[in-house]
């Protein structure tokens, strides 16, 4: 058993840094790299990526960044676990092995691939057989949009990644995985962790929660004393530094920029957070609401105090479904009188919408760089150099929405004056894509969880 293991973060969202991968691999010693690539949105992209073409589904960028690395893997032996299978793990596999032999490291290099979270060939089947996937919000069937539904993903726990491990692959690649089994999967597969040493198991849920989004963690987009923070154009990515007996370290490489502050820890554990008394996993109950950081020393924090229980006997589900179209137009209104200009292309773009019989859902305007962020300001609107009008409009019907895509350019010249901004034609018209999040019982995902294994 190794006396510490080193979980480095090199993705926190797809379109994330891309060298941030190379640096952990380059700039010290680690044993694992994990790349969170997905969000519930996703899901959704990636499955008419695949309804439009088979063979894709997956992150893309991800292959692009393993056919760079790979040689490093092999040589270190760093292993790589990535959520960037979406809706096509296999697929995304096959990729990442064609980019190994491409490498030349045909007959050497190893992927395991983790299936098993995708449900939406069986929705219909599930809802027959009494599991309404009801929406964790509003209580309401999945019935009520089950023909809209684009993609549906159970959040895989660190199980079958553990068994991916113990495969000897130096890729594993998952589509729907929580983002924090990705980090804690490596330390129950390396400690030898129980599935019942709850505190343990709790204590890398908060690594793998620290360690999910990236910079977020060591300086990036952290409120407390942001002007401080040192170079962030080569910010170095978290690395959680995990003992056998639960207790961690977040540390980042020497020499690269941001830094690793009890703030800038305290920030990324509250990110996201509902009740810290119960952060539910696949695997288990955290309770991040005795957590404890104490600095160690430059860039380093030590967290402890976590305690696990038990995990629910259900699996969480994130269903997007199509919820119509929409649109986002701006102008661009300038001094003097900018917001005064911009009010009165909002009153005439209205009116004539009104006057053609269109009706939407959803109608918003924003003046950017007035109300946008924080709403509107109290007080007579100030004098501002220049502003930005923005309306979005969202509605069952397409041709309405279309339409409203034709009526943002008269304003140019049928308009209040000293309009610009108003370039690469006319807005378009996108799919709107919801979230409908809902349980599963345990019994129905896990049998269907497969590990496969392959060699380039």
């Amino acid at each position: 058993m190794k006396r510490c293991v080193r979980v480095a973060s090199g993705q926190g969202f797809w379109g994330d840094l891309l060298e941030a991968p190379k640096w952990q691999l380059e700039r010290g010693p680690i044993d694992y790299l994990m790349l969170d690539y997905l969000a519930e949105v996703t899901m959704s992209i990636l499955q008419k990526q695949k309804a439009r073409d088979p063979t894709q589904g997956y992150a893309r960028d991800f292959v692009e960044l393993m056919e760079a690395i790979w040689p490093q893997v092999v040589e270190r032996g760093v292993r790589v676990l990535a959520n960037a299978g979406g809706v096509n793990p296999q697929a995304c596999a096959e990729a990442v092995l064609a980019a190994a032999r491409r490498r030349g490291l045909a007959g050497v290099a190893k992927v395991a691939v983790v299936t098993g979270d995708d449900l939406l060939p069986r929705l219909r089947s599930l809802v027959d057989a009494g599991h309404p996937l009801a929406n964790l919000d509003t209580g309401e069937p999945l019935t009520a949009v089950i023909d809209r539904v684009e993609s549906a993903n159970a959040y895989l726990g660190a199980r079958p990644l553990v068994e991916a491990l113990q495969s000897g692959a130096h890729v594993v690649v998952v589509g729907r995985s929580t983002d924090t089994a990705l980090t804690y999967a490596p330390l129950v597969f390396e400690f030898g962790w129980r599935w019942d040493e709850y505190d343990k198991l709790a204590a890398g849920v908060v690594a793998g929660h620290i360690n999910e989004c990236g910079a977020q963690a060591t300086g990036g987009n952290c409120l407390a004393h942001w002007r401080r923070v040192p170079d962030l154009t080569e910010v170095g990515f978290p690395i959680i530094e995990a003992t056998p007996d639960g207790g961690f370290v977040v540390t980042k490489h020497p020499g690269t920029g941001g830094w690793v502050t009890r703030a800038s820890v305290a920030e990324q554990l509250v990110y996201e957070m509902g009740d810290p008394r119960r952060y539910v996993t696949p695997d288990v109950v955290a309770d991040f609401s005795a957590l404890e950081l104490d600095e160690e020393g430059p860039d380093r924090v030590r967290v402890r105090g976590a305690r696990g229980a038990p995990p629910p006997d259900t699996l969480k589900v994130s269903v997007a479904y199509r919820a119509g179209f929409k649109a986002v137009g701006t102008l661009v209104y300038t001094w003097p009188e900018a917001i005064a200009k911009a009010q009165e292309a909002d009153r005439i773009l209205r009116a004539r919408l009104a006057r053609l019989g269109l009706v939407f859902e959803e109608f918003r305007t924003e003046f950017v760089g007035w109300n946008a962020c924080h709403g509107a300001l109290a007080g007579p609107p100030p004098d501002l150099p220049e502003v930005t009008v923005r309306w979005a409009v969202r509605s069952a019907d397409r041709a309405a929405v279309e339409r409203f895509t034709r009526e943002i350019a008269p304003l140019v010249l049928a308009g209040p004056p000293s309009v610009t901004g108003f370039a690469g034609g006319r807005p378009k018209v996108q799919d709107v894509v919801a979230y409908w999040p809902a349980l599963v019982p345990r019994s129905e995902v896990e049998p269907y969880v497969r590990v496969d294994v392959h060699t380039a």
